[in-house]
């Protein structure tokens, strides 16, 4: 990859996949704001450059570290299933799998919520600042960037299936790269949201709009869906790596698959292997492989687990699994369920040393597909993941959240803030996460060397992606050791972005992915 420089500033920084959202992030700390107000503002403004991906309609998780209370806090605002659904309907409705697409994908969307949650424990501007730029944006318009304008264009036929889908299409067609997109309905919910604040999403005409919405097509939202709707404190999973403190959600998300990951791998040598060697890929693969067969048996809603979380990535059992590796033949034998790509990721920090990684996901490209054509809001198809087997604990049930893909990591040193990371990507973001923090601690790579460093995608079986920068040698030793090694469109490698404190000076040192069209800024 081109981009080997990290932006390195000291007053404060935000990394994001579009200039525009990091912007408006690094407007709120020169403004005063600070890392959650920023952090904030960025995402609401990728809801509406970057539609495809995040929105309203969407879930948000965040670790947040608070330099005032010197502590790392946790917060899942994820949706859950209608009360209605259940297992019974979905085998009366001939379902084989969650519904991919449609009503029947969406659980109740719980970023906004989680916005006023995190504002109004640990942020110093209200909802109706943190909204100004987005709403400037959706109501002026602004130029649709490149990378954004293809995932739109793949998304066509579904917006115009969609009776509120036309709201993202002009004169029937996705809008191209330089053209100008103004969403008026769009600019309109938000104002309304800064006005009233969340509950009018919860409780008011926006809720009864949804649930109309849902009812024209079919699907089970009423009011007590959205009424229920709550965003949860919760504890952070945490494992040491070499001697630092990686922190992750637990479930529902899959941030745990980074920590069994790395738990395996810290018994090879990586840095005497080197960096995208044979050695170290293959050692990475097949962790990877060995994580996700438990992410796929164990992952559920946190009240449905069957087992303690803690124990899949307890040194005991990475000890266990470790051996299972054979260092010169890849397993084929670890099935994995398929995952979405539309997700961005927030990294952000403020000159009082508080550090936040936050993440927001429609899941797949324009979530569901349903629009409500009033407000514009795209509706996320997260539910998708639940699962129909009667035995799994991630089974569909009344008012559950499902298993989730999003997983914003953290990395601490001596007790103290190190890094924020994350991206998109679905089932690749814990395999990179790891590959980024490997390249961090291993490998003592800069962050934008660490994102940008060529990667590697476990896809399923045998078969997994590789970047084009990773030498002919290298593939043709994976192959040889019986990996069906393919390539891949650098979407399918993720996004990622991440923000470091220097631990002698203090400086923040940015990176960004170059395999999107964001940036990291600082001041």
């Amino acid at each position: 990859m081109a981009q080997q420089f990290s932006v390195i500033a000291k007053n404060g920084m935000v990394a994001s996949s579009q200039p525009l959202a990091t912007l408006a992030g690094v407007e709120m700390l020169l403004n005063g704001g600070n890392a959650i107000d920023a952090a904030i503002a960025t995402a609401a403004v990728l809801g509406v450059v970057e539609p495809s991906s995040i929105g309203i309609g969407s879930d948000a998780f965040c670790l947040f570290y608070s330099a005032k209370d010197k502590a790392i806090k946790a917060l899942d605002a994820s949706g859950r299933s209608p009360y209605a659904a259940s297992l019974e309907f979905c085998r009366r409705s001939g379902f084989k799998e969650m519904p991919q697409r449609g009503i029947h994908s969406v659980t109740v969307p719980g970023a906004v919520q989680g916005w006023a949650t995190l504002l109004q424990s640990h942020g110093s501007k209200t909802l109706s600042e943190v909204l100004q730029a987005a709403i400037r944006h959706a109501e002026e318009g602004f130029p649709v960037a490149e990378l954004t304008a293809e995932q739109w264009k793949e998304s066509e036929a579904r917006l115009k299936a969609d009776e509120g889908g036309a709201n993202y299409l002009i004169g029937g067609r996705a809008p191209r790269a330089g053209e100008i997109f103004r969403n008026p309905r769009m600019a309109a919910t938000l104002k309304i949201i800064a006005a009233e604040g969340a509950d009018y999403y919860y409780y008011g005409e926006i809720a009864a709009k949804l649930v109309r919405c849902s009812e024209k097509l079919g699907g089970l939202f009423t009011l007590k869906d959205f009424a229920d709707q709550r965003s949860d404190w919760v504890e952070p999973i945490s494992a040491n790596y070499r001697g630092y403190d990686i922190f992750e959600m637990p479930p529902t998300t899959q941030g745990f698959v980074v920590l069994e990951m790395l738990k395996i791998l810290e018994g090879f040598d990586l840095k005497a292997m080197g960096a995208n060697s044979a050695d170290a890929l293959h050692a990475m693969i097949e962790a990877k492989k060995l994580a996700f067969a438990d992410r796929d048996r164990e992952l559920a809603d946190r009240d449905f687990m069957k087992v303690d979380v803690r124990d899949l990535f307890s040194v005991r059992r990475a000890e266990r699994l470790r051996g299972l590796i054979r260092l010169n033949q890849a397993s084929g034998e670890y099935p994995n369920v398929p995952g979405g790509t539309d997700t961005e990721y927030v990294a952000a920090a403020d000159r009082d040393g508080n550090l936040v990684s936050f993440i927001q996901s429609n899941f797949m490209g324009f979530g569901s597909g349903v629009v409500e054509p009033d407000t514009g809001i795209i509706l996320q198809n997260r539910g998708h993941l639940f699962s129909l087997d009667a035995n799994h604990p991630n089974c569909i049930a009344p008012h559950k959240r499902c298993a989730h893909t999003l997983a914003p990591g953290m990395i601490f040193k001596d007790g103290k803030p190190y890094a924020a990371l994350g991206l998109k990507g679905g089932h690749v973001q814990p395999q990179v996460q790891a590959q980024m923090i490997a390249n961090l601690i291993d490998h003592g790579m800069t962050p934008q060397q660490a994102i940008s460093a060529a990667r590697f995608n476990h896809i399923d079986g045998l078969k997994v992606g590789l970047e084009p920068e990773i030498s002919r040698q290298v593939k043709d030793e994976l192959a040889r050791r019986g990996h069906e090694v393919v390539g891949g469109n650098p979407e399918s490698f993720g996004g990622a972005h991440m923000i470091l404190i220097h631990p002698e000076s203090g400086a923040l040192v940015g990176g960004s992915d170059p395999r999107k069209g964001g940036c990291a800024l600082g001041f």
